[in-house]
């Protein structure tokens, strides 16, 4: 027997789960544009982290998963910091970055990177990216 989850409550699961693994509650956010405005990595993210904010609420886990922002997210607390609502967006994107390793969506090929670019790199920067992005 086959059970067919509607979008509609497999959003709200995905929202859940947010919620659940991050320890943030979505609705805290009111949208003022710290987070991005103070992000050393904006610039680099095709979202900006408020939208990304916006889209978790909303469910739309594959909008974001096809997007490079959660991965470019450092972590860096700035967005946390300058949240006048305590808001940590840190959370919410390693929670996102979380849900999709566990579908087993590789974001990165470790055969796709040069001979020549795997000698250079740090041995422990090779190991951490690739725990990072692939199932």
């Amino acid at each position: 027997m086959y059970v067919t989850i509607s979008p509609k409550r497999s959003r709200r699961e995905f929202v859940r789960k947010v919620k659940e693994l991050s320890g943030q509650n979505l609705q805290l956010c009111y949208q003022c544009g710290m987070c991005s405005g103070n992000c050393p990595a904006a610039s680099n993210m095709d979202i900006s982290p408020r939208r990304i904010i916006e889209l978790a609420r909303l469910g739309l886990d594959e909008e974001i998963a096809g997007s490079k922002t959660v991965w470019t997210c450092a972590s860096c607390l700035a967005c946390a910091v300058n949240c006048p609502r305590g808001f940590d967006l840190s959370k919410v994107m390693e929670a996102i970055r979380l849900l999709t390793l566990r579908k087993n969506i590789d974001h990165i090929r470790p055969e796709d990177i040069s001979p020549k670019q795997r000698c250079e790199l740090p041995q422990i920067a090779m190991v951490s990216g690739l725990r990072k992005f692939t199932g």
